[in-house]
């Protein structure tokens, strides 16, 4: 009987201390659930793509986006010119190395514009469609960028567009589209008294309509809410602005990882330049990786990833309208110079 209850008494004590355990185990779960951060790290890569791009293990990222060097004589590219024929097959190179990369279910964003020549204008996303298509990969969208400033043209119509081939490599793919829903035009609209479901309720959705993939111009409804393709480009006045003469902006690059990524996701940038991919990246808690050849743009990268941390970096925020003058601005006023018709 003694034996028994000591038995007992032990069967107790260790039955206690292993709840006491589990206890223990569930307690720091549970704190570490509730600390535990994102990571915003940031990495940049210096050299050739093609040599760079080996570092980084196939299929490691989640949304691949850069708007690639167009062949057009940049200063950073003067040093290895090539003919048109030429830059499509180093391109076509780069794309099937990156698509490598590239997780199963992960996006690609590649955003040109066109290739001139002669005074021939060349599409250059015609071009690399076919590059990605024949290795399997999905185009979800052709987004058009729209932008007011840019070079101005006399012999044909001045450029104020380029656009953005999404793809994906399957079927199963993120799509977050509630964090880049814009406002309503017509809140107040109802479905039809004749609708089966929803008769007389609010057609929209509340958080926003989708963005689409294109705003058609009308000086009388384009400007109305937040249409988040119509960014403007980084000229001189830009708070963004640096040395780099063709810089991404970074609310452009931010509305793609919004949607296409969740957070702790990889967002690469092949050709990253002055590192607005990175940028975007870590702001929106995403690891960002940027390659590139020129060492200057990439210790202006860091810089500003540092900046950033500091809270110390110029940024346009994401959605702001695009400033229009008043029309008693001088800027808006007809020239005196001008002759009246």
């Amino acid at each position: 009987m003694l034996m028994s209850r000591s038995i007992s008494a032990k069967m107790m004590r260790t039955g206690s201390t292993s709840r006491a355990k589990l206890q223990r185990i569930e307690v720091r779960k549970s704190r570490k659930k509730k600390t535990k951060k994102v990571s915003r790290e940031a990495t940049f890569l210096a050299g050739d793509i093609l040599t760079a791009i080996r570092k980084i293990p196939k299929k490691s990222c989640d949304l691949i986006i850069s708007s690639p060097p167009y062949n057009i004589g940049k200063n950073y590219e003067r040093s290895s010119k090539l003919s048109f024929e030429e830059y499509i097959c180093w391109q076509d190179k780069v794309i099937a190395a990156l698509i490598e990369r590239l997780s199963d279910s992960g996006s690609i964003c590649w955003q040109v514009g066109s290739y001139v020549k002669d005074g021939e204008s060349i599409p250059l996303d015609v071009y690399f469609y076919h590059s990605f298509k024949m290795r399997g990969m999905k185009l979800r969208n052709r987004i058009i960028w729209k932008f007011n400033f840019g070079l101005n043209s006399t012999t044909r119509l001045s450029g104020r567009y380029e656009t953005i081939l999404w793809f994906t490599k399957s079927d199963k793919y993120t799509f977050n589209l509630d964090p880049i829903r814009v406002s309503q035009l017509y809140p107040g609209k109802r479905h039809a008294k004749t609708k089966k479901n929803g008769s007389g309720l609010p057609s929209g959705n509340p958080l926003g309509k989708n963005p689409g993939d294109y705003w058609e111009f009308s000086a009388a409804q384009h400007f109305q809410g937040f249409p988040i393709w119509d960014i403007p480009n980084v000229k001189a006045n830009h708070p963004e602005k640096t040395s780099h003469p063709c810089q991404f902006p970074i609310e452009l690059v931010e509305r793609c990882i919004l949607a296409l990524t969740n957070k702790g996701d990889t967002v690469l940038d092949p050709f990253v330049g002055t590192g607005s991919t990175v940028i975007a990246a870590i702001k929106q808690h995403r690891l960002g990786i940027g390659i590139d050849k020129d060492i200057e743009f990439l210790k202006l990268a860091r810089k500003r990833v540092s900046d950033f941390r500091k809270g110390t970096l110029k940024l346009r925020p994401i959605g702001r309208p695009i400033h229009r003058p008043a029309p008693n601005d001088k800027v808006a006023m007809r020239p005196k110079e001008w002759p009246v018709n």
